[in-house]
C-alpha cells in the first residue's frame, strides 16, 4: 500500500471513504497513467497497478467502469485480474468492450466465461477477431439466435464437425443462419450438400445469390447434385419375406430387441423395419417412412418410446445410411446426446399418437 500511496496521497483516505465520485476520478488518472506507460512496464509495475484499481472498483459507478474496461480493452499487457474481474460483471456495457478485444483471455477463460454469462456476453464474444473452435462449440450449444448468426457470419471463428452440426441442424428452421453458413470458406462440400437438403429453396437462391462468384460455382454444384438425387426414384422394397421370418421369431418368443439389433447390425433393412414395426405396433410403410426421412429424430422418439438402450438405437441410426456407410462420429454424438435427453413420456405420448393415426 505503500508504493501506491505514493503514486496519490490522498489514495487511501479514498479507499475508506467509499465515495464513488472520487474513486471514478483516482480510477481515471490511475489508469490513464497505466496506459501512458504499459508498454515500458515490467510485470511488478503491473501487478501494482491491478492491486490499486482492483481495489477501487467496489462502490465505483458504473460510468467509471465502462470507461475503464474501454481503455483496458486495447491493451496487450493489461492488469489482469481486473479485466477478468470487469469481463465478469452482468452489466454488458462494462464487459462487452473486453470480451469483445482483449487478448488476455486464454482459451480456457473463454470457455468458462461462454458457459457462466447470459446472452449479451455469449454475444459479445461471438464478436471477437478470431473464436477457437472450443469456444464455438459453447456457443453454438448456448447462444439463442443472435449470438448464433453472429459466429456463423463471424470469418474468423472455427468450429469443429459437432459445431458445424449444431450450426446445421438450427439452420434448418432459420433461413438467415443458412444463409451465413452456406458462405463460409471453411465450409466443406459435403456439410454445403447437409446445409442445402435441409433448406428450403428461397433460401437456397438467397444462398447462392449472396455469394461470393468462387462460392456460387461451389453452391451451384451442390445444389446440381442434390437435384439429382431429390429426382432419384425412391427405391421400393419388398418386405414379404421379413414379414413372414417376424412373424416366425414372434410366435416362438424371440422378436426383442436382441434380435432387433442382430437385423440392424446385419444392414437387414426389411427385417429391422417388420421387427421394429411389429414392436412398436405401427404399419410398417410409416416405419419405413421414419427411416428415409431427412432427419434421425423420429428414430430417437421411438427407440426411447420401446425404452431400446442406445447402442441398438446407434445401429438403426447407422442402418438408414446403407451398408459400408457411417455417419460422422460428431454426428453421432449429437444424437446420443439427444436421446438422452428425451423424456420417456414424451416418447411414449408421440407413439400413441402414430398409432391413433395409424393404426397398424
Amino acid at each position: 500500500m505503500a508504493a501506491a500511496t505514493s503514486l496519490f496521497p490522498e489514495l487511501q483516505d479514498i479507499a475508506k471513504t467509499a465515495d464513488p465520485a472520487r474513486r471514478a476520478v483516482a480510477i481515471r488518472r490511475i489508469s490513464e497513467l497505466f496506459v501512458h506507460g504499459a508498454d515500458l512496464f515490467n510485470a511488478d509495475h503491473i501487478d501494482l497497478f491491478d492491486g490499486i484499481l482492483t481495489g477501487l472498483l467496489p462502490q465505483t459507478e458504473i460510468a467509471a467502469r465502462v470507461e475503464l474496461a474501454e481503455r483496458l480493452a486495447s491493451l496487450a499487457k493489461a492488469p489482469p485480474r481486473l479485466v477478468h474481474e470487469l469481463a465478469r460483471e452482468d452489466q454488458i456495457a462494462v464487459a462487452g468492450p473486453l470480451l469483445r478485444h482483449s487478448l488476455i483471455f486464454s482459451e480456457t477463460d473463454l470457455v468458462e466465461l461462454a458457459r457462466s454469462k447470459g446472452q449479451d456476453h455469449l454475444l459479445a464474444i461471438s464478436e471477437r477477431e478470431t473464436v477457437s473452435a472450443a469456444v464455438s462449440d459453447v456457443l453454438v450449444r448456448r447462444g439463442e439466435r443472435d449470438v448464433v448468426r453472429r459466429l456463423a457470419g463471424n470469418a474468423g471463428a472455427q468450429f469443429s464437425q459437432a459445431g458445424y452440426s449444431g450450426l446445421i441442424k438450427r439452420a434448418a428452421d432459420d433461413g438467415m443462419l443458412a444463409i451465413a453458413v452456406g458462405q463460409r470458406a471453411d465450409l466443406s462440400a459435403a456439410r454445403l450438400s447437409e446445409l442445402l437438403a435441409t433448406s428450403v429453396d428461397l433460401v437456397r437462391r438467397r444462398m447462392f445469390d449472396q455469394a461470393s462468384p468462387a462460392r456460387k460455382a461451389v453452391i451451384a454444384q451442390a445444389m446440381t447434385i442434390l437435384s439429382e438425387g431429390e429426382r432419384r426414384p425412391a427405391v421400393r422394397r419388398d418386405f414379404t419375406a421379413a414379414q413372414r421370418s417376424i412373424v416366425a421369431l414372434h410366435r416362438a418368443g424371440q422378436l426383442d430387441e436382441g434380435a432387433l439389433l442382430g437385423f440392424a447390425k446385419a444392414h437387414q433393412y426389411e427385417e429391422s423395419i417388420v421387427a421394429l414395426a411389429a414392436m412398436a405396433r405401427i404399419p410398417i410403410a410409416m416405419t419405413d417412412g421414419l427411416f428415409t426421412g431427412a432427419r434421425i429424430d423420429s428414430i430417437l422418439v421411438l427407440g426411447k418410446s420401446l425404452d431400446l438402450a442406445w447402442p441398438t438405437v446407434r445401429a438403426l441410426v447407422v442402418l438408414r445410411l446403407g451398408p459400408n456407410r457411417t455417419p460422422p462420429e460428431a454426428d453421432i454424438e449429437t444424437a446420443r446426446l439427444n436421446f438422452q435427453r428425451l423424456v420417456p413420456a414424451t416418447a411414449q405420448r408421440m407413439l400413441m399418437f402414430w398409432r391413433t393415426r395409424h393404426p397398424a
